[in-house]
């Protein structure tokens, strides 16, 4: 395990700049984190960190290296991705300009289901996540390494992604936040319209 370490902290490190990096995954969770609540918001950072490691586990199988190279894998992953956010910005600025009459407190929570969905599709989809995962593959890591160390490996990288976007989840539920919520919903919510659909045409235009 020692002649792995170095690997796992080169890759562990690229790994936390992503998570500290706020892009679409953390503006998804600030809209769940608000409208939905904490367990919502914490159900869907567990769905984001699974999302992190389902991209690991392709990403060290080749997957990564077959969507580096095809063009055509590239521009797919892209339109999915930014057709996701575009449907979140919808969801968004309706809530903006039609807001529900229900307090931000009181609103049903999502089913767990839904809720980890919501964070897993958002980070399978999301190509920076991809490109970080890309990065990381190249340090080699875990190359020549038994399954046990692959293993670890991705529940490494699990556990710093939920820590992350935990985190995020727990912050962004805080009550004086909510409280920010209540009085300025119209703004945030088409606030988070603007950047996820500014995410999305940033995603559909890309260079692959």
């Amino acid at each position: 395990m020692q002649a792995y370490l170095p690997g796992f902290l080169a890759s562990y490190a690229i790994l936390l700049v992503a998570v500290l990096s706020p892009g679409p995954a953390v503006a998804m969770l600030l809209g769940v984190a608000l409208s939905r609540g904490r367990a919502s918001a914490v159900i869907a950072s567990v769905g984001v960190a699974a999302g992190a490691a389902t991209l690991a586990a392709l990403t060290l199988a080749g997957v990564g290296v077959l969507v580096q190279q095809a063009a055509w894998a590239v521009t797919t992953l892209r339109m999915i991705g930014a057709a996701y956010l575009l449907w979140l910005a919808y969801g968004s600025l309706r809530k903006a300009i039609h807001p529900p009459h229900i307090a931000p407190d009181r609103m049903p929570p999502l089913s767990p289901l839904r809720a980890f969905a919501t964070g897993y599709l958002m980070q399978v989809t999301n190509p920076k996540a991809i490109v970080f995962w890309i990065a990381i593959a190249s340090v080699g890591a875990t190359n020549g390494a038994p399954a046990t160390v692959v293993a670890l490996f991705l529940l490494g990288a699990f556990l710093i992604s939920l820590s992350g976007h935990g985190a995020y989840a727990l912050a962004l539920s805080a009550a004086p936040v909510r409280a920010l919520y209540a009085r300025a919903r119209r703004t945030i919510e088409a606030t988070l319209g603007v950047f996820f659909t500014l995410f999305a045409i940033r995603l559909a235009t890309a260079r692959s």
